[in-house]
């Protein structure tokens, strides 16, 4: 029989948990697990990889380094990807970010990998090095990443580009390899960087490889005849008889998790060479072994001798049925490491040898809070579980609450399999820090995240402060276990979800959209929603603006009792007379204290749902923009906010499903227009292709947004009504020129005069994935190039057909309408009345 006790109420106790994978569900152990951690604590070597964005990294190499070598190994993507597309949601720019950090974390769950950042910004695609550098700030990144190799020490660097600027790919891509050739020579100088000498040591890795393949030589031939004699080649297919999996099936589930940038991979089986070219160090005699002629045994330090032989011993005699039979040796290991010098590997192989202990123990505790938020000075109520699922004998000497200086003593004697139960209610400190993503707090640039403090320079997300530390004495031995807060709530159809303790501020203001286009004097209402992070919270609102920009009413009071309570005020915002691009923002005042910040949540099932607190802010823009028609049929592609934006300026939009898409009901929109990436993302849109060729030929109007060539939901031919070809092809800055090829069109003249100046303000780039082939009865309106590129003629294709229109354009309106470009409106109000007009 289960003991239960509650012991809250006698010793007052609160213990806080989390794991270290921020609130996913808690990893069990199983014995071969546990084995496999074994055998990794015999291994004392590191290997860095690094590349430029999530999704870039070798998920089979890294898995093979983990899993099959037992390396100490780490992923050093230079950014956040915040500049990549989103299949999956509306998220873009740094919430994107956020996204891609949380699903590289994941894949390195499932690969066994770190995972390291810089502060570089993904601001886009970038076709050169140069311009990357420039705009990523060079001297900053290659301070991050020597930082990073100081601090995580590695072995060996495995590049997976190519630091030949010469070679055609994206900027980003060579500027990681650059970076990283370049701080391998810096990394072992203390007179490079010293303000990290405070924090790290010099440290030199021995060699420096480019994870090379048959992709970098053009073809399979071409690499099978190049020389190798620079390269140690591997064979990553091995199979982990234990996992019942080969390193190429893990590599595909690590790669999978990128699905925001639809990674999902088919594992495959066998043998899978994988080779690495040698840029820098010594060429290991044995061109099989990455590691060859570097100590990676206990012997590498000193007094270490010992622990290596002990530690075989454990694995030799490891017990699958009986994990905790290995306890007195392995508590025996423990305190040999503790008296060791202080070290990388110390600490590394401590906490190691910790999980080790506690898997084989089955040691479960859990510390769950009531609610997923409290603010700072807040009453926290926790709910805790531990209970030890082993023979071993264990007792719980006491509990250190963090950051506070509270603790308790219990001298609690953990029983077999019996489940002790403990509350406790807990105020926060008044300066507990806040959480949510670190590198969010101060405003970017367009190339760098500002962080000031250096310790957190490289983390994939911000360290939770709110966590107690479990005295435990286990056989004998003294241990502490340091675990994080969680919330925890049952789902009907999920079961148990797990999701972070969160500090945040007292009041969130989040603004229902993001722009508000005005096209005529008329006022817009702005609504603001208020949600309390705590109870009893009042105060006075007010819409901040522009001189130029009248709001009405100046100021309201408001008042929430209880906390989540959420309400909402409509303020009417009245815009200047000429053409004019500001911001507003929601302003909250409680006492003495202002708030500016919205609430943003992010839920998908395969991260953990982030929180994250920004500013809050909305373009406002007043624009002289025409429109003919008023009611558009939208089709949902990868996700995007184009038809909110087009509701902005007045037009009635409808998401359209599958019953929706019949010639009769098509009839009634002036136009039908198909979101980004539909053709590579609906799976149906092959069915319903002819319909919407259909309505054209009646006289409609059809506006396909940019799709890329490969993983078409519907045959090429059937993409246009005349033939047309996708390509790679694209503009990437976004000042580059635009040369109207017909100024003559009426696409731009009605009902609004397009001149380059409507070009004018945009973000990112210019288009991507423009066609390169077309049938001669497409017009091409517009051309633009990057500098020292081929004019790019494809961005905006229009023809005639039937009575109607149909446009293919890769133009990144996408990104241009949320931004509030101009522009941007008057141009696709043109697309949208190329039917309208007289």
């Amino acid at each position: 029989m289960k003991k239960i006790l509650n012991i809250g109420l006698i010793l007052f106790l609160g213990i806080f948990l989390t794991q270290n994978i921020h609130a996913q569900s808690p990893k069990k152990l199983t014995s071969g697990n546990i084995h496999e951690k074994i055998q990794k604590l015999q291994v004392l070597g590191s290997v860095l990889y690094v590349a430029a964005h999530p999704d870039d990294e070798n998920t089979r190499m890294i898995a093979y380094l983990s899993n099959e070598l037992k390396m100490n190994t780490a992923y050093l993507s230079l950014t956040r990807g915040d500049g990549g597309q989103n299949l999956i949601g509306p998220e873009i720019r740094e919430l994107l970010g956020v996204i891609r950090t949380e699903e590289l974390l994941a894949a390195r769950r499932v690969d066994g990998g770190k995972q390291m950042f810089s502060r570089a910004n993904d601001f886009g695609y970038s076709k050169k090095p140069d311009e990357t550098l420039k705009i990523w700030e060079q001297d900053e990144v290659v301070a991050d990443v020597v930082w990073a190799i100081r601090k995580f020490q590695p072995d060996v660097v495995i590049n997976r580009f190519s630091h030949d600027s010469g070679r055609r790919t994206h900027g980003h891509h060579t500027s990681s390899a650059v970076l990283s050739h370049k701080a391998f020579d810096l990394v072992g100088d203390k007179t490079k960087f010293p303000e990290q000498l405070k924090y790290v040591k010099p440290w030199q890795p021995q060699r420096l490889f480019m994870n090379t393949s048959w992709w970098f030589y053009g073809s399979r031939e071409k690499f099978a005849a190049a020389d190798k004699s620079k390269m140690v080649g591997v064979d990553a297919g091995v199979y982990y008889p234990i996992k019942g999996k080969s390193n190429n099936e893990i590599a595909a589930e690590s790669r999978s998790m990128h699905k925001c940038q639809g990674m999902g991979s088919t594992p495959s089986r066998g043998a899978q060479m994988e080779y690495l070219e040698l840029l820098k160090g010594d060429m290991p005699k044995n061109k099989e072994d990455i590691f060859d002629g570097i100590n990676t045994s206990w012997t590498r330090i000193k007094g270490g001798k010992a622990i290596g032989l002990l530690l075989e011993q454990v694995d030799r005699n490891f017990n699958y049925g009986n994990p905790a039979a290995s306890l007195p040796l392995l508590t025996e290991a423990y305190k040999m490491i503790s008296n060791l010098p202080e070290s990388y590997y110390k600490n590394i192989k401590l906490e190691e040898l910790k999980d080790i202990i506690i898997g084989s123990m089955g040691l479960f505790v859990e510390a769950k809070a009531n609610d997923y938020s409290a603010t700072p000075g807040e009453k926290v109520e926790l709910n805790m579980e531990i209970i030890n699922r082993s023979s071993a004998n264990v007792e719980l000497l006491s509990v250190n609450y963090l950051p506070t200086e509270l603790d308790s003593t219990l001298n609690l004697k953990l029983e077999g399999n019996q489940t002790y139960k403990f509350s406790k209610k807990l105020n926060l400190p008044n300066d507990m820090p806040l959480t949510g993503p670190y590198w969010l707090t101060k405003k970017a640039s367009l190339g760098m995240y500002s962080v000031d403090n250096q310790e957190l320079r490289g983390l994939p997300n911000t360290p939770r402060n709110f966590k107690v530390r479990f005295n435990l004495n286990i056989e004998g031995l003294p241990l502490f276990i340091e675990k994080e807060i969680i919330y925890k709530k049952t789902d009907p159809v999920k079961g148990e979800v797990y999701r972070p303790f969160e500090v945040t501020i007292p009041i969130f203001a989040n603004l229902t959209e993001k722009v508000f286009v005005f096209s005529d004097d008329k006022p817009k209402e702005v609504t603001v929603l208020l949600k309390s992070g705590k109870t009893d919270v009042k105060g006075t609102l007010e819409l901040f603006s522009d001189k130029n920009w009248k709001v009405e009413p100046a100021l309201v009071n408001f008042e929430l009792n209880m906390k989540g309570e959420e309400q909402s005020f409509t303020f009417k915002l009245y815009p200047p007379q000429n053409q004019e691009v500001n911001f507003i923002s929601p302003l909250v005042k409680i006492g003495e204290k202002i708030y500016t910040q919205e609430l943003v949540s992010i839920e998908y099932d395969h991260i953990p749902t982030q929180t994250v607190v920004k500013n809050s802010e909305a373009k406002v823009v007043k624009i002289d923009l025409k429109k003919e028609g008023q009611n558009v049929g939208y089709i949902m592609g990868a996700g995007d906010e184009i038809p909110i934006n087009l509701e902005q300026i007045g037009y009635n939009v409808t998401l359209l499903k599958d019953k929706d898409i019949t010639p009769s009901n098509l009839g009634k929109f002036d136009a039908v227009i198909l979101g980004i990436r539909a053709y590579n993302t609906i799976e149906r849109i092959r069915f319903y292709q002819d319909k919407l060729f259909e309505y054209v030929e009646q006289g409609g109007t059809m506006i396909v947004q940019y799709n890329t060539g490969h993983r078409l939901k519907l045959p090429k031919e059937k993409i246009a009504p005349y033939p047309i070809s996708i390509s790679r092809g694209r503009v990437a800055v976004e000042e580059a020129e635009i040369r109207i090829l017909k100024p003559d069109h009426h696409v731009m003249n009605y009902p609004n005069k397009i001149t380059s100046k409507d070009f004018d303000g945009w973000v990112q780039e210019r288009g991507l994935y423009f066609p390169d082939e077309w049938d001669e009865n497409f017009e091409a309106i517009l051309s633009s190039n990057d500098s020292n590129e081929p004019a790019l003629d494809g961005g905006l294709l229009i023809t005639k057909y039937g009575k109607g229109y149909y446009v293919y354009t890769g133009y990144s309106w996408f990104r241009e309408l949320p931004a509030g470009v101009p522009g941007a409106y008057r141009i696709f109000a043109n697309m949208i009345s190329l039917g309208k007009r007289p």
